[in-house]
């Protein structure tokens, strides 16, 4: 009996925290339009979530290229089929891995640290000093690191994505012999706006829900040191899963419409 209440409290504080962080969203549709616009500080965010995570997604992009490349050459080569490989590739990074590799990385750095940044300063109470000074908090901290990661992880996933293609292109090169040029031309002549427009479009959806758990974990943060490490590892957590419930529903969407 006591195990059935657990789960019966587990679940009716699971749907709780959905319908708060649900709140939560609805509150940053409705401070987004609102004066004053906080463009100073979401041009700061956009520089740490863009450029400050720039390295790791052109590293990681290097890599997806690579081993990609690799671990599916020897598998055509069985079936004759190495000419597909650079259509097979660019398809494949563009629509599903590019997207959701370089996602989840930044949902560990920049999820993390959103947590870790709001869960502090709720600690030593400096958004409590905010509300009492005036300012609006939810407008700076939250709207600004919300619109910053939306904003710029398309943006490194297109990074992302065309450093892969080029990592791939090298395997191409030094396995196969084939051209830079015949490599990329055969690789964006087997793309279509039905491959860009749904993960264009998925990558600000993955932007926004990063940005958003982010803030959320750290905005309600509980008291004490050990509440910043809690919010920050949740962020994470909660965020990665919702990266991939979104990538399922955006794959289901695009298959009808495109």
């Amino acid at each position: 009996m006591s195990k059935e209440n657990s789960i019966l409290k587990r679940s009716k504080s699971f749907f709780a925290e959905i319908g708060e962080m649900a709140y939560f969203a609805g509150r940053f549709f409705k401070e987004v339009f609102r004066k004053p616009f906080e463009f100073k500080e979401l041009i700061r965010q956009c520089y740490n979530v863009g450029i400050r995570s720039l390295f790791l997604v052109v590293v990681t992009g290097f890599i997806i290229g690579l081993v990609f490349t690799l671990q599916s050459r020897p598998t055509l080569e069985e079936f004759g089929a190495v000419s597909w490989m650079p259509s097979m590739i660019s398809v494949s990074i563009i629509r599903e891995i590019g997207p959701v590799i370089i996602a989840l990385i930044c949902a560990g750095r920049i999820g993390s640290g959103i947590g870790a940044e709001l869960g502090s300063m709720k600690v030593t109470e400096q958004i409590d000093a905010m509300e009492v000074s005036g300012t609006n908090p939810f407008k700076y901290l939250v709207v600004t690191r919300i619109l910053a990661v939306t904003l710029m992880l398309p943006l490194l996933v297109i990074i992302g994505d065309a450093v892969a293609l080029i990592g791939s292109a090298m395997v191409e090169n030094l396995k196969g012999g084939v051209s830079y040029t015949l490599y990329f031309n055969m690789a964006f002549s087997s793309l279509s706006f039905s491959d860009i427009i749904p993960a264009t479009v998925k990558t600000v959806l993955f932007g926004f829900a990063i940005g958003l758990v982010g803030t959320y974990k750290g905005y309600n943060c509980a008291k004490g040191t050990v509440g910043v490490g809690e919010a920050s590892n949740s962020a994470v957590v909660y965020s990665s899963m919702l990266l991939f419930i979104i990538d399922f529903i955006a794959v289901f969407v695009s298959d009808i419409f495109f």
